[in-house]
């Protein structure tokens, strides 16, 4: 199928609405539950979008304050977060989801995981951590993410972005730059709130879904280390490594990625009977 742009919802879920995407497909693989990155707006993640929905349709959701979603009226945790998600795929009509997280989000996506472990088949972990217990990245990487100015002034975005992400500025790190949209403060330090004393150490063990976890050898803010940690600790858990990936590598090297992660959900899949 010719890939298409996402269908924009504003989906209330509980007195909260969230902008959430919805890339289709015309597959009959499991619909892929997408957790983005702390402050990230769904559009940075539409490379993935547009190339996964080649297999499954992809739902992404912008957290409140962040993109084109209102703020919420309160500090939340990530069990709120999973509520959320349950609300808008049962908003879509949508069962049981393939769940995949990066970064921030890959924490949130392991909360649930462990949540939600009959609605969440399978589950792709890419460039994250246990939360607390996380190994810390570079110094100069940490100190330049925490500065509003990565997202307000994209030029010290790319002059930067090699130290910030570990990935090379190139042609992708230019298409990130046209898609990033600057958070509000609030929608940002609610998604640092949502995870201080945050950590998937001890349920890990417990988890029933195969896990794919991806890194990147370069990666600048989440070190190798942490999805090494992630591996020893899930029992039916895959590490792949990408060679020369920095933190966006998921991004940046989309069409190296893809195809692995595609091959991990094909693998456990469950096949549903095409109708007339």
């Amino acid at each position: 199928m010719n890939n298409t742009g996402p269908e924009i919802k504003m989906i209330d879920v509980g007195g909260q609405i969230l902008r959430t995407a919805i890339w289709p497909s015309k597959g009959n693989d499991r619909p892929i539950l997408f957790f983005n990155g702390i402050g990230a707006n769904l559009e940075m993640v539409a490379p993935l979008g547009e190339m996964m929905q080649s297999r499954a349709s992809v739902i992404v959701f912008d957290m409140p304050g962040i993109g084109g979603s209102p703020k919420a009226r309160m500090p939340y945790r990530a069990s709120t977060i999973t509520k959320w998600a349950n609300k808008i795929l049962d908003h879509l009509d949508i069962g049981d989801v393939d769940v995949m997280g990066i970064s921030w989000g890959g924490a949130v996506a392991q909360q649930y995981a462990r949540s939600c472990p009959d609605r969440a088949k399978s589950l792709v972990l890419l460039a994250t951590s246990a939360g607390m217990v996380m190994v810390p990245g570079n110094l100069s990487a940490i100190t330049k993410m925490a500065s509003p100015k990565r997202y307000i002034d994209p030029d010290y975005m790319l002059k930067n972005f090699e130290t910030l992400y570990g990935d090379i500025a190139d042609t992708s790190a230019q298409g990130h730059k046209t898609r990033i949209q600057a958070p509000t403060v609030q929608g940002y330090m609610y998604q640092l709130l949502a995870m201080i004393g945050w950590t998937s150490v001890y349920f890990l063990p417990f988890l029933k879904q195969p896990t794919l976890i991806m890194s990147g050898d370069r990666d600048h803010i989440v070190p190798l280390a942490n999805s090494r940690l992630l591996r020893s600790l899930i029992p039916r858990a895959n590490l792949k490594i990408v060679k020369g990936g920095g933190h966006l590598f998921a991004v940046s090297r989309a069409k190296q990625v893809i195809p692995i992660i595609s091959n991990f959900l094909n693998d456990h899949a469950d096949k549903k009977p095409k109708t007339a």
